[in-house]
């Protein structure tokens, strides 16, 4: 009985995650990635800063009435704002759910050249506890799976399936909602039926490996890739072909069971992201919600409006806010492209 109600709980908020409507803002930049986009707009990377900037957004009320939730770093989980409100409490009051990034990044995999495995699964028991104190009522571990001259290997999706459901079987001992993340890049020039293949070999193997670890469905948000070809492909896909692509390739591989899909947008345009992620919601009668999980294609507005100026934080704002609320119509399959052209 009792772990009954526990997935009741756990299916109540991964339900709120992916409310219509609403996507999760993805803030969790490791410190070296963070680095690189504060680098591109000339702020120095200090802990300061960092917290500046994501203090922000969390404050950015027009655009948090689009986002269900917010996956931190482990440096902002415990953070402060200015004011001395912790970062968490920022995100509660915003109505939003406060979340983390648990993976330790990629290590390069034995044997297989060119492929990484994602570690950190070895303190994560010890960990999780710690950050449900803290507020976090889901969690993010990323795989990472690279399309290339003969990779994948096997070996390579096997490893990375397996840590993402000892992650997620983890997670759901500690009451934390885990989100599901195996990213297939678009690095690459593979077109898109390459990516489809690749992506529908790493999601079945995935839903095999949360199956055999005991992974209740209901209680889980699965973080993909779109099906789309790679950046250096010559023959780009329509929006459409992406979309009807995608939602085939999702049929076929993710259970009814799982309360819904958040995209990554892993390198798109922050409008293509937008559209991309509409098209499949008009195309409607989908047996889970499908909405959006963004970093760059959320943040890149913003940052490089505010250019860690306070002058600009208002500014910045608006452009969260505009981000934000395009995607949330995305999820609704109410964006139009003449609405981008109005906010310019």
């Amino acid at each position: 009985m009792e772990k009954a109600m526990k997935l009741d709980e756990l299916n109540k908020v991964a339900q709120a995650m992916v409310a219509s409507g609403k996507g999760i803002l993805a803030a969790d930049e490791s410190s070296g990635t963070i680095k690189k986009r504060f680098d591109a707009i000339g702020v120095e990377s200090t802990e300061g800063m960092r917290r500046d900037y994501r203090e922000m957004l969390l404050r950015s009320a027009e655009g948090m009435k689009h986002i269900s939730g917010v996956i931190l770093y482990d440096e902002t989980i415990w953070q402060k704002a200015k004011d001395g409100t912790p970062l968490v409490e920022l995100i509660r009051k915003a109505g939003a759910i406060p979340g983390i990034k648990v993976d330790e990044g990629t290590k390069p995999l034995p044997e297989c050249p060119d492929e990484v495995v994602t570690i950190g699964l070895d303190k994560l028991a010890d960990r999780l506890p710690k950050y449900y104190e803290q507020g976090a009522r889901f969690a993010k571990w990323r795989a990472v799976i690279d399309i290339g001259a003969g990779i994948p290997s096997y070996t390579c999706i096997l490893a990375n399936a397996h840590a993402l459901a000892r992650y997620a079987a983890l997670c759901q001992a500690a009451q934390i909602v885990p989100i599901v993340e195996p990213e297939v890049l678009m690095d690459g020039d593979h077109n898109i039926d390459r990516c489809v293949d690749v992506t529908t070999w790493t999601l079945k193997e995935t839903f095999q490996q949360l199956f055999y670890n005991r992974v209740a469905l209901e209680g889980m948000v699965l973080k993909p890739n779109m099906a789309i070809a790679g950046k250096k492909c010559a023959k780009r896909a329509s929006v459409d072909e992406v979309a009807e692509k995608t939602v085939k390739m999702l049929k076929e591989c993710v259970p009814g069971a799982v309360p819904g899909i958040a995209f990554l947008s892993g390198g798109q345009s922050d409008e293509e992201a937008t559209a991309h992620l509409d098209a499949m919601n008009k195309i409607g009668n989908l047996p889970w919600k499908l909405t959006f999980s963004y970093g760059r294609a959320l943040q890149h507005a913003p940052q490089t409006t505010w250019k860690g100026k306070s002058e600009n934080v208002a500014a910045a704002q608006r452009a969260f806010s505009h981000r934000a609320k395009m995607n949330g119509l995305a999820a609704l399959g109410q964006w139009k492209s003449d609405l981008e052209k109005k906010a310019a």
